[in-house]
């Protein structure tokens, strides 16, 4: 994930939904951000940004949530301090 020509945007989604008041304004609830915010905020298709974040939140660096027909993600600070913690002793 981190090597693929890709891993800048999702480095940005996730530094960006640190604070998703001021990255989202507008479109973040309480219980996360949808994938078409995420997509007009970074200025690519809904399907790309749903693919950034289905792989994130697959791997644990967000947590999804179905809302209606929408499915809300925030960051998982837990998993990512531990995933960091991992490459820090040499994982």
């Amino acid at each position: 994930m981190l090597r693929t020509p890709v891993a800048g945007r999702r480095l940005e989604i996730l530094e960006r939904l640190k604070e998703p008041e001021i990255h989202f304004p507008g479109g973040c609830g309480t219980d996360g951000v949808g994938a078409d915010t995420v997509a007009a905020a970074l200025g690519v298709p809904s399907r790309v940004a749903e693919t950034d974040l289905t792989l994130l939140a697959g791997i644990g660096l967000l947590r999804a949530r179905r809302s209606g027909d929408r499915v809300l993600y925030r960051r998982d600070d837990m998993r990512i301090a531990e995933v960091a913690g991992m490459f820090e002793k040499g994982w």
